[in-house]
Formats: structure tokens, C-alpha cells, sequence
């Protein structure tokens, strides 16, 4: 009965803040494509709805699939909601599902301390050192850099795991690792216009 009361409990937060406008499909890239007046109407809904959720419904949400996991990444980066900091750092390292891995980064690079930069590190540790994966290293990568190029220098050296983890095998078609730090960049700004809109930061 509980399995069942939690998963009615997900599916009833699901309907509320990932789905409606096909919320979790527009956490990323696609937020930059959007016109001015149609990113305004969708950073202030999700800066309500950060306001809005519970740091319990979060906890339920990152028990999730991808989109209900990117979504409360979000809703966690826009409300500051630090607690959750080594909870994501976790979900990142893990990665379990697809998709949900540059939320995660975007959390961190927001909450912007050394705490954050040292979970990025180990997930780069592990990741990089993995060529046949091809998972959020870019994405973690642009965060770190994010935080601070002194933190990725090692990465970055002519011989260091970016370049062994791009080279492959198999090799990857990826841009300069300063282009994955704007990307994430401008999604850190997309946050912060919603953390505007916000009620409540931590609660």
C-alpha cells in the first residue's frame, strides 16, 4: 500500500510541475531559442512553482524517470535549495537515466561553490575516464569551468582525460570545452531570471 500511495504521490506532482506546457521538454537548450516575451511568461511560472514545491515533493520527484528528475533539478536551482546539493551530485554520479545529467550540472554550477566544483570533479573523474560513454561530461565540464577554470586545469592538459575521453575510441565530434561553459552559462542565467519570480528561497 505505501509502494502505491508513493507512486500515486509522484504521478499526482508529475501533473503539477513537469508536464503542464511540457515543462521538462523545455529545461535546456531550448530555453535559448525562445522569444523575450515567451522565456518572461516561462521563467515567471517556474519561479512560482519553485516557490510553490516542497523540499518533501522534490525528494519525490528526484525518484522519478528523467523528466520528473529534470524538472526538480531546476525547480532546486532556481528556489537555491542547497540541501540538495549532494542528493544531485549523487544522481549525477550515478546516472541512471538519460537526459536528466545536465539539470543536475546546472543545479550545481548555480549553488556555485567548492562543494558543487568537487562533485563535478569526481563524476569527471569517473566519466572521463570512460570513452565508450557518452553521457553529461560535456555538461559537467562546462559547469566546473563554470566555477572556475583552475578547477578543470587538469582536465584541460594536452594529455588529460577531455581530450583521451573525446579522442575515443570512439572518437566524438565535440566543440571547444569553453563553449560547453557559455552553454551552461546561459542556462545558469535562465535560472536566476526565474529565482526573480521565486516566493521562497529554501524552505
Amino acid at each position: 500500500m505505501r509502494h502505491a500511495d508513493e507512486r500515486s504521490e509522484l504521478l499526482k506532482l508529475t501533473r503539477h510541475y513537469v508536464t503542464p506546457g511540457r515543462r521538462y521538454l523545455k529545461l535546456g537548450g531550448s530555453l535559448l531559442g525562445m522569444s523575450g516575451r515567451e522565456r518572461a511568461k516561462f521563467t515567471r511560472k517556474l519561479g512560482k512553482a519553485a516557490g510553490d514545491i516542497r523540499s518533501r515533493e522534490l525528494g519525490i520527484l528526484l525518484t522519478g524517470g528523467w523528466r520528473e528528475r529534470t524538472t526538480a533539478a531546476w525547480l532546486i536551482a532556481v528556489a537555491g535549495r542547497i540541501e540538495f546539493r549532494e542528493r544531485l551530485g549523487d544522481l549525477l554520479l550515478a546516472s541512471e537515466v538519460p537526459f536528466a545529467g545536465e539539470a543536475y550540472c546546472v543545479a550545481l554550477a548555480t549553488f556555485g561553490t567548492l562543494a558543487d566544483a568537487d562533485l563535478l570533479v569526481a563524476y569527471l573523474d569517473r566519466y572521463l575516464s570512460r570513452p565508450d560513454l557518452d553521457y553529461d561530461q560535456a555538461a559537467a565540464l562546462g559547469a566546473l569551468l563554470l566555477l572556475g577554470a583552475s578547477h578543470a586545469t587538469r582536465f584541460l592538459a594536452s594529455d588529460g582525460l577531455w581530450q583521451q575521453w573525446v579522442d575515443g575510441p570512439p572518437t566524438k565530434d565535440y566543440d571547444t570545452p569553453d563553449s560547453y561553459r557559455e552553454f551552461i552559462g546561459q542556462l545558469c542565467v535562465v535560472a536566476d531570471e526565474s529565482t526573480k519570480h521565486c516566493t521562497a528561497r529554501s524552505r
